[in-house]
């Protein structure tokens, strides 16, 4: 395409030179002719000098006695042919011929619309990303997938097996539809995949076309919608027929959500163009004119705003979840990925996927190729345990900024700051152990205390969110406690906003609240209207909103309050361990324990790496993953 782009380009820069000269010379020989006046033509003549003339009409071409030629041009002269006999001037003359136009001048009378109507095409085609030129805008821009180098398979695939077995059954059917027709039982039309980001929604419809052994077009939901209205309802009915050319084939259309939202959402009502693509998507899919042997597989991480009419049984009748992974599914994800690089024999890949709760088939990816880069700059040759560890908390908490420039001051209340959390982590029973707090800036988090679950979460006790929230206060309270009320930074803003979210969804969705009971209320929808962000509010009045904000407020309070009870009765571990984070920056959950309980601290910084590492690599091989507090 590029090459194409610039032989064009090339071609109207050349066409347009040539005009240009043509235009500024447009006779080759006339420098070699001599143009005289009419007068100075009859002294010639009378002189003898002249010895041939070529007259056309009143233009007279001649040749001197010396050779020279030369053009002059003549008035209606009555006695020009006599006077020309008397001197023996030889006399040729003809009529102007009336030549048709040569091509070479059509071309240069048209050039300019030319030129126009070819640069016209060329951005045309560039608008439509070369396909058709200017007039394939309705034509689809679905790929057939053809994986011959890279082809994934389902043994790609890991930590989704319910998903796996969903789809499965697709492709059993394209292999051998007797199979299910036998009984009388028909393949869904559609199947949906739905799951957060990061979770191989994507790659599984990789693997779909891997074994499927049938025709697989790919399509991006956003590859429907243009300027033009009607284009997408176009390019989709294109769609199918190629799918039908196929059948049986599979169609798959990624982030469906770009082009299934509900019509006549917002404030601003539909966009036409989008609803009628979604509309020629939902008769082509189950009308009239039914697509038999063509399957279509979606995937999107918002099914909450596709349209109802996209969901029902006969479209996408499927939907299949794609959710992240548990430790086993980790594992089995870590292992995929394990494969493309040299891996030390001490590392456990179980270890690693018990420590990493939470984490998404992307998110391990990325772990794995961490583990990598980290391995490779300090020139090994193969990926050791330490590299995982390291990766692990760059990843969950940012890189270490050792470079940053603090005061000792900023470094003290930094210090106090972290030791609140910590002391208020050891002091609540329904708190995570810590795993290990620092003073050293990570990300954009000047310090933290990361906590460590025991196990994957799948919900929490009132008692657990009321200790989370106390120890998102510890840090602020700290700072009131030790460096008064006007010397209270803006460190604990990420903690505030935590401990309201938390609170905010125990009153609106958990119904945690005693007063409001258990009822789900509204929360604020933001809906975009000419351009910008509407917030509204649904089912709550104003009376019950001034409660939810009120409820909201006590429960951030409570742990406010649990947490200055805690600090201001343990006010001498919150010195202890302050200075000792000074001393040592950083501190593992052991340490801290010694330091508040048994009085001891390590001999030195260089002691307390060696302690650390043991402290982490024991807590690997526990699978335990820190839960971070800033």
């Amino acid at each position: 395409m590029n090459f194409k782009n610039l032989a064009m380009w090339a071609v109207i820069v050349f066409l347009t030179i040539g005009l240009y000269n043509m235009f500024k010379n447009p006779q080759g020989s006339s420098n070699k002719t001599n143009s005289i006046i009419f007068s100075e033509f009859l002294t010639e003549v009378d002189n003898g000098r002249v010895v041939k003339v070529e007259i056309r009409e009143n233009n007279i071409k001649g040749v001197m006695s010396n050779g020279e030629v030369f053009t002059t041009y003549s008035p209606n002269y009555p006695n020009l042919i006599e006077r020309l006999t008397e001197r023996g001037v030889s006399i040729s003359a003809s009529p102007v011929e009336e030549k048709m136009p040569s091509l070479l001048g059509v071309l240069l009378s048209w050039f300019p619309m030319l030129l126009l109507i070819a640069v016209w095409i060329f951005f045309m085609r560039q608008m439509q990303g070369g396909k058709g030129g200017a007039m394939g805008f309705g034509r689809s821009k679905a790929k057939m997938m053809n994986e011959i180098k890279g082809k994934v398979t389902f043994n790609d695939v890991a930590g989704v097996e319910e998903a796996k077995e969903e789809v499965e059954e697709v492709v059993e059917f394209l292999k051998d539809p007797k199979k299910f027709s036998r009984l009388g039982g028909k393949i869904p039309r559609g199947c949906l995949l739905v799951g957060p980001p990061g979770t191989g929604k994507t790659l599984l419809a990789r693997a779909i076309a891997g074994e499927a052994g049938v025709p697989f077009f790919t399509i991006s939901g956003s590859d429907f919608v243009e300027m033009f209205v009607g284009v997408g309802a176009s390019r989709v009915r294109d769609m199918f027929e190629q799918g039908k050319k196929h059948s049986p084939c599979i169609i798959f259309i990624d982030e469906i959500d770009a082009v299934g939202r509900s019509r006549g959402a917002g404030l601003g009502g539909g966009n036409d163009e989008r609803e009628q693509t979604l509309n020629q998507l939902l008769v082509e899919m189950d009308g009239f004119d039914t697509n038999e042997g063509v399957i279509i597989i979606a995937a999107t991480n918002r099914p909450d705003v596709l349209d109802p009419a996209l969901l029902r049984p006969g479209r996408f009748d499927r939907q299949v979840v794609v959710s992240l992974p548990d430790i086993i599914g980790r594992e089995k994800i870590l292992k995929v990925h394990a494969k493309k690089i040299s891996m030390a024999p001490d590392v456990n890949l179980r270890t690693v996927a018990r420590g990493t709760p939470g984490f998404s088939g992307a998110d391990l990816a990325n772990l794995v190729n961490e583990a990598a880069l980290l391995a490779a700059r300090k020139n090994k040759r193969i990926v050791t345990y330490n590299e995982f560890e390291d990766a692990k908390d760059k990843v969950m908490m940012g890189a270490e900024r050792r470079s940053m420039v603090m005061t000792e001051e900023e470094k003290r209340l930094t210090a106090y700051h972290e030791a609140g959390h910590a002391i208020v982590t050891i002091n609540e029973k329904a708190a995570y152990p810590i795993h290990k707090a620092t003073i050293i800036p990570r990300g954009r988090a000047l310090g933290m205390v990361m906590q460590l679950p025991e196990k994957d979460e799948v919900s929490q006790t009132r008692e657990q969110l009321h200790a989370q929230m106390a120890i998102a206060m510890g840090g602020r309270v700290a700072e009131e406690l030790i460096f008064g009320h006007d010397k209270v930074t803006t460190g604990a803003v990420s903690d505030i906003e935590q401990a309201t979210k938390r609170a905010r969804a125990m009153v609106m969705r958990a119904g945690l609240s005693k007063e409001l009971g258990p009822v789900a209320y509204g929360e604020n929808e933001e809906e975009v209207f000419l351009g910008r962000s509407v917030a509204r509010q649904q089912n709550m009045s104003e009376e019950t909103a001034k409660k939810v904000d009120g409820e909201i407020r006590k429960f951030v309070e409570k742990g406010y309050d649990r947490a200055r009870k805690v600090l201001t009765d343990k006010i001498d571990d919150l010195h202890k361990l302050a200075k000792a984070l000074l001393t040592y920056e950083t501190l593992t959950g052991t340490e801290i324990e010694d330091i508040i309980n048994k009085n001891l601290y390590p001999a030195s910084k260089d002691d307390l790496k060696e302690e650390e590492e043991k402290q982490d690599s024991a807590l690997g091989s526990m699978g335990l993953k820190p839960k971070i507090v800033h």
